[in-house]
């Protein structure tokens, strides 16, 4: 059946963010594709769940040329979404890819480097079946390649027009300013930083946050859920079927019970908010108003309209911040 979006998706049930000093805002919570979007992936699940978020008024989504797996394979699925259903509303998209991590064998299919970046661009463009993206993202440091290299790479594709905005994720503020200061030098500001943000992650709040808001530009966390840890489902130790099991992105020792018990106590505060701890996790990224956005993943629909439902409840008393201070990470630090 042809897709028809929903007509009361900008009707005021998800928010919008100014990204910085620029002229974009984004949706309060974003749609990454870094699992369950790839060629192992039922197409029709992932099918559904980004034209619900669509539906909910979530405009932005966040993918990677390695995203899959295999790698590659995400960028493909969504771009058979987009040819099928959401092609017509293409200009109501913000759709964003990265390089940086490996991609393909040999010394030029990982890094930072002009060559890598560029190709990768051009590879995921074909992918998904477009003639830009909206945001290319350095995305890591590269210690190898000189920061100058790589920004002046991000500057080339944004000139030729294949990226309207040029992004960049888990640099630190020393070199986020530094990058700030390489694009500012050639017109092209920086839009935007993705770091890894959560109440188990607080990194960013040590000077980060402060960065970004000098160079004008805006913050979108990943990880939110941290690696899902703050998803609801460690709160009796490790599920035969998560993450932790298989000690994918989440290693298994870290859910001992020091985390069990942290996990609780957040779950508590969450209940007595209404909230579930997913939902809560959330909301706790997006208190200081330097965020623009969370980037969330999903499994199935119903999850994913869970993590949606978080924008109902984003205000925080300070009685309610401190009580999730004390199973938090500290500023600055992970747990």
């Amino acid at each position: 059946m042809t897709y028809v979006p929903a007509a009361d998706r900008y009707a005021g049930g998800m928010p919008y963010r100014r990204c910085g000093r620029s002229g974009i805002v984004l949706p309060a919570i974003s749609l990454g594709l870094w699992q369950n979007f790839g060629g192992v992936d039922v197409y029709e699940t992932g099918r559904a769940m980004l034209l619900r978020a669509f539906d909910r008024g979530v405009t932005h989504f966040d993918l990677a040329n390695n995203y899959g797996p295999p790698y590659g394979s995400a960028e493909e699925t969504f771009g058979r979404v987009l040819a099928s259903d959401l092609k017509p509303h293409r200009d109501e998209l913000i759709i964003s890819t990265k390089a940086g991590w490996d991609m393909w064998p040999g010394p030029y299919g990982d890094g930072g480097s002009r060559k890598y970046l560029i190709a990768s661009l051009d590879q995921s463009l074909h992918r998904m079946g477009l003639d830009y993206v909206d945001i290319f993202y350095s995305h890591r440091m590269d210690p190898d390649t000189p920061i100058e290299e790589t920004m002046g790479a991000l500057v080339q594709l944004h000139r030729q027009g294949k990226a309207l905005y040029v992004g960049i994720s888990s640099y630190t503020p020393e070199a986020t300013r530094r990058a700030a200061e390489i694009l500012k030098a050639e017109g092209v500001p920086l839009l935007i930083h993705q770091p890894d943000y959560s109440m188990l992650s607080r990194w960013i709040e040590d000077g980060l946050l402060d960065a970004l808001e000098e160079a004008g530009a805006g913050c979108i966390a990943f990880s939110p859920l941290a690696q899902g840890l703050l998803g609801g489902r460690y709160l009796n130790g490790v599920p035969e079927d998560g993450r932790a099991a298989k000690d994918f992105s989440l290693r298994r020792e870290r859910v001992d019970a020091a985390m069990v018990a942290r996990l609780r106590g957040l779950n508590d505060i969450a209940a007595a908010r209404g909230q579930s701890l997913a939902q809560i996790a959330i909301a706790w990224v997006l208190r200081d108003p330097r965020m623009t956005s969370a980037l969330i993943g999903a499994r199935t629909v119903e999850q994913l309209d869970n993590s949606l439902d978080a924008v109902k409840a984003l205000d925080f008393s300070a009685e309610e911040l401190a009580a999730i201070d004390r199973f938090a990470a500290k500023v600055g630090e992970r747990v």
